[in-house]
Protein backbone atom coordinates (compact mmCIF):
# COMPACT_ATOMS: atom_id res chain seq x y z
CA UNK A 1 0.00 0.00 0.00
CA UNK A 2 1.18 3.40 -1.07
CA UNK A 3 2.50 5.29 2.32
CA UNK A 4 -0.25 8.26 1.23
CA UNK A 5 -2.87 5.26 1.84
CA UNK A 6 -1.08 4.55 5.91
CA UNK A 7 -2.82 5.50 8.68
CA UNK A 8 -0.69 7.83 11.13
CA UNK A 9 -0.83 5.69 13.90
CA UNK A 10 2.82 4.53 14.63
CA UNK A 11 2.06 0.92 14.79
CA UNK A 12 2.49 -1.45 11.94
CA UNK A 13 -0.59 -1.04 9.76
CA UNK A 14 -1.68 -4.98 10.42
CA UNK A 15 -1.55 -4.22 14.02
CA UNK A 16 -4.46 -1.45 13.76
CA UNK A 17 -8.08 -2.18 14.78
CA UNK A 18 -11.17 0.64 12.78
CA UNK A 19 -14.21 0.70 15.09
CA UNK A 20 -17.12 2.68 14.25
CA UNK A 21 -20.35 3.29 16.08
CA UNK A 22 -23.50 2.40 13.47
CA UNK A 23 -26.43 5.06 14.48
CA UNK A 24 -28.35 2.87 15.89
CA UNK A 25 -28.61 -1.09 16.36
CA UNK A 26 -30.40 -1.71 13.55
CA UNK A 27 -30.22 -1.85 9.53
CA UNK A 28 -33.02 0.02 8.02
CA UNK A 29 -33.15 3.85 6.83
CA UNK A 30 -31.45 6.79 8.32
CA UNK A 31 -33.58 9.33 9.31
CA UNK A 32 -31.97 11.24 6.34
CA UNK A 33 -29.70 10.26 3.59
CA UNK A 34 -26.29 11.44 3.94
CA UNK A 35 -24.03 12.63 1.34
CA UNK A 36 -21.54 9.92 -0.76
CA UNK A 37 -20.30 11.78 -3.87
CA UNK A 38 -18.50 8.85 -4.62
CA UNK A 39 -21.14 6.15 -4.81
CA UNK A 40 -23.82 6.30 -7.91
CA UNK A 41 -26.42 6.99 -6.10
CA UNK A 42 -24.93 10.00 -4.42
CA UNK A 43 -25.63 9.62 -0.88
CA UNK A 44 -25.86 6.75 1.92
CA UNK A 45 -30.02 5.78 2.45
CA UNK A 46 -29.28 3.03 5.60
CA UNK A 47 -27.27 2.34 8.84
CA UNK A 48 -25.09 -0.25 7.20
CA UNK A 49 -24.29 1.94 4.30
CA UNK A 50 -23.27 5.10 6.53
CA UNK A 51 -21.68 3.10 8.96
CA UNK A 52 -19.48 1.29 6.06
CA UNK A 53 -18.17 4.83 4.73
CA UNK A 54 -17.80 6.07 7.92
CA UNK A 55 -15.57 2.76 9.10
CA UNK A 56 -13.42 3.57 5.39
CA UNK A 57 -12.96 7.35 6.76
CA UNK A 58 -11.46 6.58 9.53
CA UNK A 59 -9.35 3.68 8.71
CA UNK A 60 -7.61 6.74 6.34
CA UNK A 61 -8.35 4.33 3.24
CA UNK A 62 -7.57 6.80 -0.04
CA UNK A 63 -7.16 10.01 2.14
CA UNK A 64 -5.84 12.00 -1.07
CA UNK A 65 -9.45 11.55 -2.40
CA UNK A 66 -11.50 11.32 0.48
CA UNK A 67 -14.83 12.99 0.50
CA UNK A 68 -14.81 13.46 -2.92
CA UNK A 69 -16.36 12.08 -5.96
CA UNK A 70 -13.29 9.69 -7.29
CA UNK A 71 -12.73 8.61 -3.78
CA UNK A 72 -11.86 4.60 -3.92
CA UNK A 73 -11.44 3.10 -0.12
CA UNK A 74 -10.61 -0.33 -1.62
CA UNK A 75 -8.29 0.40 -4.55
CA UNK A 76 -4.94 0.33 -3.03
CA UNK A 77 -6.08 -3.66 -2.56
CA UNK A 78 -8.40 -4.24 -5.01
CA UNK A 79 -6.50 -2.80 -8.41
CA UNK A 80 -8.75 -3.07 -11.43
CA UNK A 81 -9.45 -6.79 -13.07
CA UNK A 82 -8.94 -8.05 -9.55
CA UNK A 83 -10.74 -11.20 -8.71
CA UNK A 84 -12.66 -10.66 -5.62
CA UNK A 85 -14.49 -12.82 -2.93
CA UNK A 86 -16.57 -11.37 -0.31
CA UNK A 87 -17.09 -13.96 2.44
CA UNK A 88 -19.86 -13.90 4.85
CA UNK A 89 -21.68 -15.90 7.39
CA UNK A 90 -24.48 -17.85 6.23
CA UNK A 91 -24.44 -20.96 8.54
CA UNK A 92 -28.30 -21.55 8.64
CA UNK A 93 -31.23 -20.24 6.80
CA UNK A 94 -32.99 -19.82 10.19
CA UNK A 95 -32.30 -18.91 13.94
CA UNK A 96 -33.02 -22.03 16.10
CA UNK A 97 -33.71 -20.09 19.29
CA UNK A 98 -36.28 -18.10 17.22
CA UNK A 99 -34.79 -14.94 17.35
CA UNK A 100 -34.20 -14.10 13.53
CA UNK A 101 -31.65 -13.76 11.21
CA UNK A 102 -29.66 -10.52 12.14
CA UNK A 103 -28.54 -11.84 14.89
CA UNK A 104 -27.10 -14.78 13.20
CA UNK A 105 -25.94 -14.25 9.91
CA UNK A 106 -23.84 -11.00 7.90
CA UNK A 107 -26.87 -8.83 6.91
CA UNK A 108 -27.35 -8.37 3.45
CA UNK A 109 -27.28 -5.00 3.91
CA UNK A 110 -23.49 -4.81 4.65
CA UNK A 111 -22.65 -7.26 2.12
CA UNK A 112 -23.99 -5.09 -0.61
CA UNK A 113 -22.94 -1.90 0.93
CA UNK A 114 -19.28 -3.59 0.67
CA UNK A 115 -19.83 -4.72 -2.93
CA UNK A 116 -20.85 -1.04 -3.83
CA UNK A 117 -17.39 0.12 -3.25
CA UNK A 118 -15.96 -2.95 -4.56
CA UNK A 119 -17.91 -2.07 -7.95
CA UNK A 120 -15.82 1.26 -7.86
CA UNK A 121 -12.47 -1.43 -8.19
CA UNK A 122 -13.80 -2.51 -11.33
CA UNK A 123 -12.81 -5.86 -10.66
CA UNK A 124 -13.11 -8.71 -13.22
CA UNK A 125 -14.96 -11.05 -11.16
CA UNK A 126 -17.08 -10.75 -7.42
CA UNK A 127 -17.82 -14.17 -5.57
CA UNK A 128 -19.84 -13.98 -2.93
CA UNK A 129 -19.57 -17.81 -1.08
CA UNK A 130 -19.96 -19.30 1.70
CA UNK A 131 -20.25 -22.88 3.00
CA UNK A 132 -23.37 -23.28 5.61
CA UNK A 133 -24.04 -26.06 7.38
CA UNK A 134 -25.19 -29.65 5.86
CA UNK A 135 -28.72 -28.58 6.94
CA UNK A 136 -29.12 -25.30 5.25
CA UNK A 137 -31.76 -24.83 2.85
CA UNK A 138 -29.68 -21.96 0.71
CA UNK A 139 -33.16 -21.48 -1.26
CA UNK A 140 -34.74 -20.33 1.77
CA UNK A 141 -31.58 -18.12 2.81
CA UNK A 142 -31.44 -16.47 -0.59
CA UNK A 143 -34.76 -15.82 -0.23
CA UNK A 144 -35.21 -14.57 3.51
CA UNK A 145 -32.23 -12.27 2.80
CA UNK A 146 -33.22 -10.67 -0.71
CA UNK A 147 -29.69 -12.01 -2.33
CA UNK A 148 -31.90 -12.33 -5.29
CA UNK A 149 -32.65 -8.50 -5.59
CA UNK A 150 -29.26 -7.82 -4.00
CA UNK A 151 -27.74 -9.81 -6.94
CA UNK A 152 -29.35 -7.70 -9.76
CA UNK A 153 -28.97 -4.35 -8.01
CA UNK A 154 -25.20 -4.88 -8.14
CA UNK A 155 -25.19 -6.60 -11.81
CA UNK A 156 -27.06 -2.86 -12.83
CA UNK A 157 -23.73 -1.71 -11.87
CA UNK A 158 -21.48 -3.43 -14.12
CA UNK A 159 -20.84 -5.57 -11.68
CA UNK A 160 -19.79 -9.24 -12.70
CA UNK A 161 -21.32 -10.85 -9.41
CA UNK A 162 -22.17 -14.56 -8.30
CA UNK A 163 -23.13 -15.83 -5.35
CA UNK A 164 -21.84 -19.44 -4.62
CA UNK A 165 -23.05 -22.14 -1.88
CA UNK A 166 -19.61 -23.67 -1.53
CA UNK A 167 -20.91 -27.51 -0.04
CA UNK A 168 -20.42 -30.56 -1.63
CA UNK A 169 -22.83 -32.26 0.61
CA UNK A 170 -26.14 -31.05 1.17
CA UNK A 171 -29.41 -32.38 3.56
CA UNK A 172 -32.66 -32.22 2.58
CA UNK A 173 -33.35 -31.63 6.12
CA UNK A 174 -31.99 -30.53 9.60
CA UNK A 175 -31.39 -33.79 11.07
CA UNK A 176 -29.96 -37.39 10.83
CA UNK A 177 -32.27 -39.57 8.44
CA UNK A 178 -32.78 -37.11 6.21
CA UNK A 179 -32.31 -37.51 2.44
CA UNK A 180 -28.21 -36.66 1.62
CA UNK A 181 -27.04 -34.77 -1.90
CA UNK A 182 -23.57 -35.62 -2.15
CA UNK A 183 -21.02 -34.18 -4.85
CA UNK A 184 -22.93 -31.45 -5.25
CA UNK A 185 -20.50 -29.65 -6.46
CA UNK A 186 -17.77 -31.34 -7.96
CA UNK A 187 -14.03 -32.04 -6.77
CA UNK A 188 -12.64 -30.03 -10.19
CA UNK A 189 -14.14 -26.54 -7.84
CA UNK A 190 -11.73 -27.47 -5.03
CA UNK A 191 -8.43 -27.49 -4.04
CA UNK A 192 -6.90 -30.47 -1.42
CA UNK A 193 -4.20 -28.83 0.62
CA UNK A 194 -2.08 -31.57 3.14
CA UNK A 195 -0.61 -29.59 5.75
CA UNK A 196 1.02 -32.79 6.85
CA UNK A 197 3.65 -31.53 10.23
CA UNK A 198 2.70 -27.84 9.76
CA UNK A 199 -1.01 -28.62 10.56
CA UNK A 200 -1.95 -27.42 14.06
CA UNK A 201 -3.84 -30.71 14.45
CA UNK A 202 -0.33 -32.45 14.45
CA UNK A 203 -0.08 -31.92 18.16
CA UNK A 204 -3.54 -34.30 18.50
CA UNK A 205 -2.29 -36.65 16.02
CA UNK A 206 -1.74 -39.53 18.25
CA UNK A 207 -5.91 -39.52 19.07
CA UNK A 208 -7.14 -38.59 15.60
CA UNK A 209 -9.03 -41.35 15.63
CA UNK A 210 -11.22 -39.10 18.18
CA UNK A 211 -11.95 -36.60 15.53
CA UNK A 212 -15.24 -35.44 15.19
CA UNK A 213 -17.58 -33.35 13.50
CA UNK A 214 -21.18 -33.09 14.30
CA UNK A 215 -23.33 -34.64 11.91
CA UNK A 216 -20.40 -36.26 9.82
CA UNK A 217 -19.21 -40.08 9.62
CA UNK A 218 -16.38 -40.30 11.40
CA UNK A 219 -13.97 -42.73 9.02
CA UNK A 220 -14.12 -40.08 6.01
CA UNK A 221 -12.60 -38.00 9.08
CA UNK A 222 -10.33 -40.39 9.74
CA UNK A 223 -9.15 -39.96 6.04
CA UNK A 224 -8.28 -36.72 6.13
CA UNK A 225 -6.89 -36.52 9.57
CA UNK A 226 -4.17 -38.63 10.68
CA UNK A 227 -0.33 -38.50 11.89
CA UNK A 228 1.40 -36.90 8.99
CA UNK A 229 -1.99 -36.45 6.85
CA UNK A 230 -3.73 -33.10 7.45
CA UNK A 231 -6.31 -32.18 4.76
CA UNK A 232 -8.95 -29.35 3.57
CA UNK A 233 -10.64 -29.15 0.58
CA UNK A 234 -10.80 -25.03 -0.36
CA UNK A 235 -13.10 -23.36 -2.63
CA UNK A 236 -11.24 -22.74 -5.64
CA UNK A 237 -12.61 -19.40 -6.19
CA UNK A 238 -10.87 -18.43 -2.86
CA UNK A 239 -7.58 -19.39 -4.19
CA UNK A 240 -8.12 -18.08 -7.16
CA UNK A 241 -8.68 -14.16 -5.85
CA UNK A 242 -6.48 -11.52 -5.47
CA UNK A 243 -8.60 -10.43 -2.22
CA UNK A 244 -10.68 -11.26 -0.40
CA UNK A 245 -12.82 -9.52 2.07
CA UNK A 246 -13.84 -11.15 5.61
CA UNK A 247 -17.55 -10.74 6.33
CA UNK A 248 -18.37 -12.25 9.88
CA UNK A 249 -21.29 -11.95 12.25
CA UNK A 250 -19.55 -11.14 15.93
CA UNK A 251 -21.53 -13.60 17.82
CA UNK A 252 -21.12 -16.16 20.77
CA UNK A 253 -20.17 -20.09 19.73
CA UNK A 254 -20.65 -23.15 21.47
CA UNK A 255 -17.50 -24.71 20.74
CA UNK A 256 -15.21 -21.74 20.32
CA UNK A 257 -16.42 -19.15 22.77
CA UNK A 258 -16.58 -16.71 20.10
CA UNK A 259 -17.14 -16.95 15.88
CA UNK A 260 -15.71 -13.39 13.99
CA UNK A 261 -12.76 -12.70 11.88
CA UNK A 262 -10.70 -16.38 12.98
CA UNK A 263 -13.67 -18.48 12.44
CA UNK A 264 -15.58 -17.07 9.32
CA UNK A 265 -13.14 -19.51 7.42
CA UNK A 266 -14.76 -22.53 7.75
CA UNK A 267 -17.07 -21.99 5.12
CA UNK A 268 -14.30 -22.03 2.46
CA UNK A 269 -14.01 -25.33 2.66
CA UNK A 270 -16.56 -28.12 0.97
CA UNK A 271 -16.65 -31.08 2.73
CA UNK A 272 -17.18 -30.73 6.48
CA UNK A 273 -15.43 -33.68 7.17
CA UNK A 274 -12.46 -32.08 6.47
CA UNK A 275 -12.97 -30.01 9.69
CA UNK A 276 -12.52 -31.40 13.17
CA UNK A 277 -14.31 -29.96 15.86
CA UNK A 278 -13.37 -31.41 18.78
CA UNK A 279 -12.65 -35.56 19.92
CA UNK A 280 -14.29 -38.19 21.20
CA UNK A 281 -15.12 -38.83 24.84
CA UNK A 282 -14.83 -36.98 28.10
CA UNK A 283 -11.54 -34.78 28.82
CA UNK A 284 -11.25 -37.30 31.41
CA UNK A 285 -10.85 -40.44 29.29
CA UNK A 286 -8.86 -38.38 26.75
CA UNK A 287 -11.38 -36.69 24.88
CA UNK A 288 -12.56 -32.96 24.58
CA UNK A 289 -15.82 -33.59 23.96
CA UNK A 290 -17.21 -32.57 27.64
CA UNK A 291 -15.60 -32.27 30.74
CA UNK A 292 -14.60 -35.50 33.39
CA UNK A 293 -15.91 -38.68 32.37
CA UNK A 294 -19.65 -39.90 31.94
CA UNK A 295 -20.18 -43.47 31.22
CA UNK A 296 -24.01 -42.67 29.47
CA UNK A 297 -22.46 -40.00 27.08
CA UNK A 298 -19.63 -42.30 26.53
CA UNK A 299 -22.90 -44.76 25.11
CA UNK A 300 -24.51 -41.90 23.71
CA UNK A 301 -21.33 -41.14 21.26
CA UNK A 302 -21.17 -45.13 20.61
CA UNK A 303 -24.58 -44.93 19.30
CA UNK A 304 -24.21 -41.32 17.30
CA UNK A 305 -21.08 -42.75 15.50
CA UNK A 306 -22.95 -45.72 14.50
CA UNK A 307 -25.62 -43.13 13.23
CA UNK A 308 -23.20 -41.43 11.63
CA UNK A 309 -21.62 -44.08 9.74
CA UNK A 310 -25.07 -45.48 8.56
CA UNK A 311 -27.21 -44.39 4.79
CA UNK A 312 -29.92 -41.78 5.85
CA UNK A 313 -33.11 -43.60 6.70
CA UNK A 314 -35.16 -44.94 9.73
CA UNK A 315 -32.02 -47.02 11.03
CA UNK A 316 -29.83 -43.55 11.43
CA UNK A 317 -32.72 -41.80 12.51
CA UNK A 318 -33.32 -44.26 15.42
CA UNK A 319 -29.58 -44.92 16.76
CA UNK A 320 -29.15 -40.62 16.85
CA UNK A 321 -32.47 -40.82 18.74
CA UNK A 322 -31.67 -43.30 20.91
CA UNK A 323 -28.03 -41.13 21.52
CA UNK A 324 -30.43 -38.30 22.25
CA UNK A 325 -32.17 -40.25 25.10
CA UNK A 326 -29.03 -41.45 27.14
CA UNK A 327 -27.68 -37.89 26.65
CA UNK A 328 -31.10 -36.48 28.83
CA UNK A 329 -30.27 -39.48 30.71
CA UNK A 330 -26.75 -38.31 31.78
CA UNK A 331 -28.71 -35.07 32.24
CA UNK A 332 -30.90 -36.51 35.22
CA UNK A 333 -27.89 -37.81 36.81
CA UNK A 334 -25.94 -34.21 36.96
CA UNK A 335 -24.31 -34.29 33.36
CA UNK A 336 -25.31 -31.26 30.39
CA UNK A 337 -26.55 -32.16 27.39
CA UNK A 338 -23.21 -31.36 25.28
CA UNK A 339 -22.15 -34.16 22.95
CA UNK A 340 -20.48 -31.61 20.80
CA UNK A 341 -16.80 -30.24 22.21
CA UNK A 342 -19.13 -27.31 23.57
CA UNK A 343 -17.10 -25.83 26.10
CA UNK A 344 -14.05 -23.71 27.01
CA UNK A 345 -11.51 -27.69 27.18
CA UNK A 346 -12.21 -27.89 23.66
CA UNK A 347 -8.69 -28.45 22.43
CA UNK A 348 -9.43 -29.32 18.60
CA UNK A 349 -11.49 -26.79 17.27
CA UNK A 350 -9.01 -23.65 17.17
CA UNK A 351 -6.22 -26.06 15.69
CA UNK A 352 -8.57 -26.30 12.73
CA UNK A 353 -9.90 -22.59 12.25
CA UNK A 354 -6.27 -21.43 12.50
CA UNK A 355 -5.24 -24.01 9.92
CA UNK A 356 -7.40 -22.68 7.47
CA UNK A 357 -6.25 -19.34 8.20
CA UNK A 358 -2.78 -20.07 7.46
CA UNK A 359 -4.10 -22.00 4.18
CA UNK A 360 -5.93 -18.70 3.29
CA UNK A 361 -3.30 -16.36 3.51
CA UNK A 362 -0.43 -19.02 2.05
CA UNK A 363 -1.91 -21.55 0.16
CA UNK A 364 -1.42 -21.35 -4.02
CA UNK A 365 -3.66 -22.68 -6.31
CA UNK A 366 -1.81 -25.66 -6.74
CA UNK A 367 -2.65 -26.98 -3.33
CA UNK A 368 1.18 -25.72 -1.83
CA UNK A 369 2.07 -23.76 0.87
CA UNK A 370 4.20 -20.42 -0.29
CA UNK A 371 6.47 -18.46 2.06
CA UNK A 372 4.99 -15.61 1.72
CA UNK A 373 1.46 -14.50 1.65
CA UNK A 374 -0.52 -15.34 -1.75
CA UNK A 375 -3.61 -12.39 -1.61
CA UNK A 376 -4.58 -9.53 0.53
CA UNK A 377 -7.31 -10.04 3.06
CA UNK A 378 -9.40 -7.35 4.41
CA UNK A 379 -12.00 -7.88 7.98
CA UNK A 380 -15.23 -6.08 8.17
CA UNK A 381 -16.82 -7.68 10.90
CA UNK A 382 -21.04 -7.12 10.90
CA UNK A 383 -21.60 -6.38 14.58
CA UNK A 384 -24.43 -4.11 14.67
CA UNK A 385 -26.70 -6.88 16.12
CA UNK A 386 -24.59 -9.13 17.39
CA UNK A 387 -25.47 -12.75 18.79
CA UNK A 388 -24.93 -14.01 22.27
CA UNK A 389 -25.79 -16.86 24.24
CA UNK A 390 -25.60 -20.95 22.19
CA UNK A 391 -24.45 -19.78 18.72
CA UNK A 392 -23.47 -20.63 16.43
CA UNK A 393 -27.21 -21.83 15.31
CA UNK A 394 -29.01 -20.10 18.11
CA UNK A 395 -27.93 -16.98 18.89
CA UNK A 396 -29.82 -14.18 20.58
CA UNK A 397 -29.69 -10.59 19.34
CA UNK A 398 -27.18 -7.83 21.20
CA UNK A 399 -27.92 -4.07 20.42
CA UNK A 400 -23.90 -3.96 19.81
CA UNK A 401 -23.90 -1.47 17.05
CA UNK A 402 -20.26 -1.22 15.52
CA UNK A 403 -18.45 -2.49 12.59
CA UNK A 404 -14.58 -2.98 12.99
CA UNK A 405 -12.06 -3.33 9.84
CA UNK A 406 -8.28 -4.78 9.92
CA UNK A 407 -6.17 -6.21 7.47
CA UNK A 408 -4.39 -9.16 10.33
CA UNK A 409 -8.11 -11.21 11.53
CA UNK A 410 -6.11 -12.09 14.81
CA UNK A 411 -5.52 -8.58 15.88
CA UNK A 412 -9.37 -7.81 14.55
CA UNK A 413 -10.47 -10.99 17.30
CA UNK A 414 -8.74 -9.82 19.97
CA UNK A 415 -10.42 -6.61 20.03
CA UNK A 416 -13.79 -8.71 19.18
CA UNK A 417 -13.75 -10.20 22.43
CA UNK A 418 -12.93 -7.66 24.61
CA UNK A 419 -15.53 -5.26 23.12
CA UNK A 420 -17.96 -8.79 23.82
CA UNK A 421 -17.08 -8.80 28.19
CA UNK A 422 -14.19 -11.78 27.18
CA UNK A 423 -10.94 -12.64 27.77
CA UNK A 424 -9.31 -12.92 24.89
CA UNK A 425 -6.18 -14.57 26.63
CA UNK A 426 -8.85 -17.05 28.14
CA UNK A 427 -9.66 -18.20 24.65
CA UNK A 428 -7.88 -20.48 22.65
CA UNK A 429 -8.96 -19.50 19.35
CA UNK A 430 -7.96 -15.95 19.80
CA UNK A 431 -4.81 -16.89 21.87
CA UNK A 432 -3.38 -19.34 20.12
CA UNK A 433 -3.54 -17.16 16.67
CA UNK A 434 -0.55 -15.06 18.32
CA UNK A 435 1.33 -18.28 18.76
CA UNK A 436 4.63 -19.02 16.93
CA UNK A 437 4.56 -22.17 14.28
CA UNK A 438 5.37 -22.32 10.50
CA UNK A 439 3.37 -20.12 8.26
CA UNK A 440 2.36 -17.29 11.25
CA UNK A 441 -0.42 -15.66 11.18
CA UNK A 442 0.77 -12.57 12.88
CA UNK A 443 4.02 -10.64 13.52
CA UNK A 444 3.82 -8.60 16.51
CA UNK A 445 2.64 -9.82 20.42
CA UNK A 446 -1.14 -8.69 20.64
CA UNK A 447 0.06 -6.23 23.44
CA UNK A 448 0.87 -3.99 20.67
CA UNK A 449 -2.43 -4.16 18.92
CA UNK A 450 -3.92 -0.53 18.37
CA UNK A 451 -7.65 0.25 18.09
CA UNK A 452 -8.70 3.31 16.03
CA UNK A 453 -11.74 5.05 16.96
CA UNK A 454 -13.39 8.58 16.55
CA UNK A 455 -12.18 9.27 19.78
CA UNK A 456 -8.77 8.80 19.04
CA UNK A 457 -6.35 5.68 19.39
CA UNK A 458 -6.03 3.66 22.06
CA UNK A 459 -4.22 0.06 22.94
CA UNK A 460 -6.42 -2.61 23.41
CA UNK A 461 -6.25 -3.33 26.48
CA UNK A 462 -8.36 -0.57 27.19
CA UNK A 463 -10.99 -1.73 25.33
CA UNK A 464 -14.33 -2.36 26.94
CA UNK A 465 -17.66 -3.34 26.04
CA UNK A 466 -19.96 -0.33 24.73
CA UNK A 467 -22.92 1.22 27.32
CA UNK A 468 -22.63 -2.51 29.10
CA UNK A 469 -22.96 -4.02 25.97
CA UNK A 470 -21.30 -7.44 27.15
CA UNK A 471 -22.43 -10.77 25.01
CA UNK A 472 -24.02 -13.43 27.20
CA UNK A 473 -21.75 -16.60 26.60
CA UNK A 474 -22.54 -19.86 25.31
CA UNK A 475 -23.73 -21.99 28.41
CA UNK A 476 -20.53 -24.62 28.60
CA UNK A 477 -18.25 -21.12 29.30
CA UNK A 478 -19.80 -19.44 31.36
CA UNK A 479 -17.71 -18.30 33.97
CA UNK A 480 -14.27 -19.34 32.19
CA UNK A 481 -14.22 -16.64 29.57
CA UNK A 482 -14.89 -13.43 31.28
CA UNK A 483 -12.76 -10.40 31.35
CA UNK A 484 -11.55 -11.77 35.01
CA UNK A 485 -8.81 -13.45 36.22
CA UNK A 486 -4.67 -14.46 35.09
CA UNK A 487 -4.22 -16.52 32.73
CA UNK A 488 -1.09 -17.21 30.82
CA UNK A 489 -0.41 -18.03 26.72
CA UNK A 490 0.92 -16.74 23.69
CA UNK A 491 -0.90 -13.52 24.11
CA UNK A 492 -0.86 -10.03 26.59
CA UNK A 493 -2.27 -10.17 29.78
CA UNK A 494 -6.07 -9.07 30.21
Amino acid sequence: MPEAERPDAPTPFEALVVLVRSRGAHYGALERPLPAPELPAGEVRTVPEAALRELFLLWGLDREHAGQPGWNPLGAWCPPGARIVLKPNWVLHYNQAGQGLDCLLTHPGIIEAVARYVALTRPARLVIGDAPVQGCDFAALRAACGLQNMTARLQALGLPVEVVDFRRTILDASHLGAHRRESVRQLEDFVLFDLKQDSLLEGLASQSDRFRVTMYNPDLLARTHAPGRHQYLIAREVLAADVVINLPKLKTHRKACLTGALKNLVGINGNKEYLPHHRKGGQGAGGDCYPGRSWWKSRAEDLLDAAHRRAPGRAQSLLASSAGVLCRLAGLLGADDNLEGAWYGNDTVWRTCLDLQRILRYGRGDGAMSPTPQRQVVTVTDAIIGGDGEGPLANGPVPSAFLSGGLNPAAVEWAHARLMGFNPARIPLVREAFGQFPYPLVSFPASTVVVRTADGEIPVQGLHPFSDCTFRPPAGWAGHCELAGKVTGHGAPP
